[in-house]
Formats: C-alpha cells, sequence, structure tokens
C-alpha cells in the first residue's frame, strides 16, 4: 500500500512511481516472483472456491447472478480487495494480459454489487436482499468501513499502474457514500468507531489520486467524529480524544492503521496536533512495545493498562503493559507488522529519517517474511518468537503455517506488501535520493531541476553487507545519494569521490551524503556483518539473563535439528564463541546459517514436569549448534523454535 506524497504541502520525501523501479536479483526478487507465481494464485483459488471462502460468491449473490446466503469472514471483501492491489502489480507490472482480462471482470463483479447509494459489503447487502436481519451499521464488527477503505486503497492503486478508471469509478462511488455517511453522523451526533480503520489511508490517498478536496475533508471530518464516540475504549483507540493520546493501546491492526491514517492526514493539512501525537505514540511503541522480530501486538487477549477501575476494559490481538512481550504466547499478528510498515512509511515522508526505513527493514525481512513459508502457500496469522515442545494450553491459532486459516486478513495484506516491496526501496526529495530498504535494483529518478538518471544498486545483503551504486545514466546537475546507515552497523565504510569514509557505531541510524554528478560516480558501501547478541530490557521479564542472535539486519533461531539435545531448553550459549556462516538450503530456499557450539548442564534428577526442583549441575558439556534465519523457521517439519537463549558466561 504504497503513498503518493509527491503533490503534499508537508512532505519532505515521496516514493518513485512504479515504473521507475524494480527488483533485478537477489533476495527481493526471488520473493517478489514466489508471491506472483505461488502465493496470489493460491489465495486467489481460495477465494474462487465456494466451499472454502465463498468471496467471490458473495459478490455474485449482491449482484443477484446468484441465489444462497452469504458466507464466509464479514472483512472477506476487504480482503480481496488487498488482493487485486497485489494482483494488479503482476498483471500490469509483468505485463499478464490474461490477468488484466481477469482483473476487469472481478471488478465489473464489484461495481455490479454495488448499491446506488455507492455502498459495498457484501454480508450487508445480501442480509438486506434476504431479510436476515443483518443490516447496514448494525454491529462495528462487521467491518464495512474497513471493506470500503481497502477498496479506495486498492482502487487508486489500479489507477496507477493500469490507467483505467473503471476500479476508480466504483471508488468514487462508495467514496461518496462515505461523505454522506459522515456528514449525516456529523448532523445527529450518532457516531460508530470503524475499526480496523483503513479508511483514512484510502480516503486521502483517493484524494491524491483525483485531486477533489472532498475527500480530504470526508477524512478529517471522519478522524474529528472520533472524538464523539459515545462509551469508545482503548481496544479502538477512542475511549479519550485523539488530541490525548500519548501511547499506543488496544487492538494492534486498528491502532496501526489508525495512526498511519492520521500521518497521512498530516501529511496533507500539517495539523501540529497530529504531529506531537504521532511522536508520543510511536516513541511508546518503538522504545517499550516493539518484539525484536518487529512484531507488534503482544497479546492476543488482556486488558487494556490504561482504562483503570472502574473503566477495566477487554481488548484483543493487543498492545499490553511496556515490556510485555512473552514469547510462547506472542500474538504478533502480521497485519499489525504491516500496519507499522505503512505507519513508518509515511512518517518517513513527513520526516525523513533512517530510522523508520530501520523499523520497515527489520519488520519485513523478520516478521513479514516469516508469516509465509518459502514455498508460499502456507501461513502463519500469528508470529511467535518460541515453539514449545509441549504445551498444556491451546493457542488461538495454529502452531504451524497452514495453506487455509479462517481469517484470512494476514495472506492477503502480505502478498500486496510484496509485491509493492520495491516501492520502499527508495524515497526522493527535490534533489536527493534516500536510501531506503537495501537490494539488487534498477531505478530511475527524474528531479525538478531537469535532472533524470539511473541508478543499479547490486548487492546480495541481507547476506553481505556490500553494496554498490553505479549510474547507468545522467543528464543535468546530478543529485545526492543518501546513504541509510542501519541502527545494526558498528563498522564498516562508504567509498566515493575517491574517499573513503569509516564508519563507526556513531553513524547508526543516519544517512551519509554521497554526490552524484556523472556516470563515474560509483558509491561503494561496505557494512560489517558480525554475529552478536542481543539482550533485552530487564522489564522484559521472559528474556532475562538471555540473548538473541542476530547478523546484520536479520534474526536468528533455533529449531529441533538444529542441535543434537533432548530438547532446546537445555542448549545455554557461549559467551566468547564464534560463529561460522555457512549456506544452507531450506525447501530449496538458500539462506546463510550460523554454526558454532553451545553448553549442555548435565543435572541430576531433572524432573522436566516439576513446576520447582532444585538445581543440582554436575558438570556440562559442548554440542554443535545451528542457527537459521528466522523467517525460515517452521520449514522444516514440526518441532520447537527460540530466538532467546540462556547464555553461559566463561570467566578464565
Amino acid at each position: 500500500m504504497l503513498i503518493n506524497t509527491k503533490k503534499s504541502p508537508y512532505a519532505k520525501a515521496y516514493s518513485i512511481p512504479w515504473q521507475d523501479i524494480e527488483w533485478i536479483d537477489g533476495f527481493w526478487k526471488d520473493r517478489v516472483e514466489l508471491c506472483a507465481n505461488v502465493t496470489i494464485p493460491h489465495i486467489l483459488s481460495l477465494f474462487e472456491d465456494n466451499n472454502v471462502f465463498h468471496v467471490l460468491e458473495n459478490y455474485r449473490i449482491a449482484a443477484g447472478e446468484s441465489e444462497g446466503e452469504f458466507k464466509g469472514t464479514p472483512y472477506g471483501d476487504g480482503d480481496f480487495y488487498k488482493l487485486l492491489e497485489g494482483i494488479s502489480y503482476i498483471a500490469y507490472k509483468m505485463n499478464n494480459e490474461k490477468l488484466q482480462q481477469q482483473l476487469d471482470d472481478y471488478i465489473a463483479l464489484i461495481g455490479r454489487a454495488q448499491q446506488e447509494d455507492g455502498y459495498i459489503s457484501t454480508k450487508q447487502i445480501i442480509g438486506e436482499k434476504y431479510n436476515t436481519g443483518v443490516t447496514r451499521h448494525s454491529n462495528i464488527e462487521d467491518f464495512e468501513v474497513y471493506n470500503i477503505g481497502h477498496l479506495l486503497t486498492s482502487a487508486c492503486q489500479h489507477k496507477r499502474l493500469s490507467g483505467k478508471d473503471n476500479f476508480l469509478q466504483i471508488a468514487i462511488k462508495a467514496a461518496g457514500y462515505l461523505e454522506k455517511m459522515y456528514t449525516e453522523a456529523a448532523r445527529t451526533g450518532s457516531v460508530q468507531t470503524a475499526v480496523c480503520p483503513s479508511h483514512y489511508m484510502g480516503l486521502v490517498e483517493l484524494y491524491r489520486t483525483t485531486g477533489d478536496e472532498r475527500y480530504l475533508k470526508v477524512a478529517e471530518l471522519a478522524m474529528k467524529l472520533r472524538d464523539h464516540v459515545k462509551n469508545g475504549t482503548d481496544d479502538n483507540q477512542d475511549r479519550i480524544p485523539l488530541e490525548q493520546h500519548e501511547k499506543i493501546v488496544g487492538h494492534a491492526v486498528r491502532s496501526t492503521y489508525l495512526y498511519a491514517g492520521v500521518t497521512d492526514l498530516y501529511l496533507e493539512n500539517g495539523n501540529e496536533m497530529y504531529r506531537n501525537v504521532l511522536e508520543k505514540v510511536w516513541k511508546n511503541l518503538t522504545e517499550k512495545k516493539i518484539y525484536i522480530t518487529g512484531g507488534c501486538g503482544a497479546l492476543y487477549n488482556g486488558v487494556s493498562p490504561y482504562g483503570l477501575f472502574p473503566h477495566d476494559q477487554k481488548v484483543h490481538q493487543a498492545f499490553g503493559y511496556e515490556y510485555q512481550l512473552p514469547n510462547v504466547t506472542a500474538y504478533n499478528e502480521t497485519c499489525a507488522t504491516l500496519g507499522n510498515i505503512f505507519w513508518n512509511h509515511r512518517l518517513f515522508a513527513a520526516d525523513p529519517q533512517a530510522i523508520y526505513f530501520d523499523i520497515i527493514e527489520r519488520s519485513m525481512l523478520n516478521l513479514a517474511l516469516a508469516a509465509v513459508s518459502l514455498d508460499g502457500d502456507k501461513f502463519f496469522y500469528e508470529n511467535m518468537l518460541r515453539r514449545a515442545k509441549k504445551l498444556d494450553y491451546p493457542l488461538m491459532w495454529p502452531l504451524t503455517r497452514s495453506q487455509y486459516i479462517s481469517c484470512f486478513c494476514c495472506p492477503t495484506n502480505l502478498s500486496r506488501c510484496i509485491m509493492e516491496s520495491a516501492g520502499y526501496s527508495y524515497m526522493v526529495s527535490d534533489s536527493a535520493v534516500y536510501v531506503g530498504i537495501y537490494g539488487a535494483s534498477r531505478a530511475n529518478f527524474n528531479f525538478a531541476d531537469g535532472t533524470s538518471a539511473t541508478l543499479v544498486q547490486q548487492t546480495d545483503y541481507p547476506w553481505d553487507g556490500t553494496i554498490i551504486f553505479t549510474p547507468e545514466r545522467m543528464t543535468g546537475n546530478g543529485f545526492t545519494l543518501k546513504i541509510r546507515v542501519p541502527g545494526w552497523v558498528e563498522g564498516g565504510y562508504i567509498e566515493a569521490g575517491g574517499k573513503r569514509r569509516e564508519l563507526t557505531v556513531d553513524d547508526a541510524n543516519t544517512y551519509v551524503d554521497c554526490e552524484i554528478r556523472n556516470v563515474s560516480d560509483v558509491v561503494k558501501v561496505y557494512f560489517e556483518m558480525p554475529v552478536r547478541y542481543t539482550v533485552a530490557h530487564p522489564l522484559v521479564e521472559e528474556n532475562n539473563n538471555q540473548v538473541a542472535v542476530e547478523r546484520g539486519p536479520l534474526v536468528y533461531c533455533m529449531e529441533t535439528g538444529d542441535a543434537d539435545v533432548e530438547t532446546l531448553d537445555d542448549i545455554l550459549l557461549l559467551s566468547d564463541v564464534g560463529y561460522r556462516t555457512v549456506p544452507y538450503s531450506i525447501k530449496g530456499t538458500q539462506v546463510i546459517a550460523l554454526e558454532s557450539e553451545a553448553v549442555v548442564l548435565e543435572k541430576e534428577r531433572n524432573d522436566r514436569n516439576a513446576l520447582y526442583q532444585t538445581l543440582k549441575v554436575t558438570g556440562f558439556r559442548k554440542v554443535p549448534i545451528r542457527l537459521i534465519p528466522y523467517f525460515a523457521w517452521d520449514n522444516r517439519g514440526f518441532g520447537e523454535m527460540r530466538i532467546w537463549m540462556p547464555i553461559f558466561y566463561n570467566f578464565k
């Protein structure tokens, strides 16, 4: 869900057009091709199947072309629009004419199901048609506005990719319905929260696409009306007025979508209240509530830590207290992390700081990619950081990836994000290019002063820290290439203009300027990638005296089979050991694994079922171990998995 902020008055950077950037090799090109060839066709087959999701059949029934009842989830429409966004990239970026025609057929079906007043949500249309008791806006958990919001965004992306107006006209009609709905709500004072509020982003993007200020005004009105919801909750972030938000609370998708929408509005109207709120809430998330993988929303169910007695409120898929980051029960819905990616992308447009892309890259390479199997057709909804050998209680979602999960919002959201991933590689200002996520790519840049250039990025990142930028074409005065130094960097160098700048830890999460004036201005970047141990804040209680293993932007984990032990619980990593980087194949995908040795404590009378027992260590032995990138876990059969591991300090 990329944004078009080139004309946004309070944007300091904007994305380059989709046709001007492409992955040409390596890590991200492989992921995009897998998504296009396997993931999206698999999802589409499920949506076409009347015995599985019933999504397409719901539209046919709503359009009067089939008989039957609504089946599936109330947010299936919105998930379909997200899928269409990903399909649009395949159809037009990859010149798939058959898929282009299929898209037109889907869009025409949506148009036939849409009501005369612009309303479009199949559950309610079918309910009213057959008098089942399901009606418009009778239950906020029916996701009507969520569905429309994703329609708006998908239609805008389709317009940019195809140049066609067929989907956009449906979106304009739907936005007209929202305008009437919110105008009436303002008149009567009868205001409902729109859960998982994709419509703020969708309305602002429709404004950017059409230039019609009506849609910006509708988004502003909708945001204003949130403060007038009666009996609001932290789950929906509407218990207190937006201006008073200081901490991130409640449902993680609803919150990240909300603040992404607030950022969109700030980019257009410069409301300083919005900016102040965003800074506080973002700081609360990134400093106290985000997982090392980039995941967010730690709890399946809980109680709001801020709506104190007598206002205790149940929250769902939620942020808990500061530093409340469990591992086995970590929820980390994929959509929440994707919402955080969308939010940070917009924050970067408002204030081009390297930290925002550091979060985007960490989230994409670790949690987002872990949500889909290496063969492309199995998915996680939640993303745990530890899978135990046996649990005495059930979790909400399966402990392994599945081809089918009843709530399919995450696979569709992830698929469009992967298809659009090249759009996160650069952002541009009037005379500068900011490097975003790294990957082998070719990009065209056109600046306001007439400068035009093609820049090729060559790299084996994230496996290797060498990145070379080569201008293939240059006209005009040139530009400044701003090299992003990731937050994990402690050493390396940048060579440009015949000079070499050494990098230190002080350069982490900054941009280093390199001038590109002609085709001979090649820039070579080298980030050292030693294996490092990461520790958590002491109040992250589950991780005390444990470390996570990282290399470059990747978080590593250990699975059953990576060490010859009865259980991974017996492993203690050595504090002073070295690691070897070795090529390793998992389901035909080449990764870089880490190999070393660790310690296993020999214990007397170790009762694994005892809640407490006296520790009696009789000795220890060393065992060889392997660690793999977290995104590649759960592809070698069912077993244990750990990110955080106890550490053995070998004092000599």
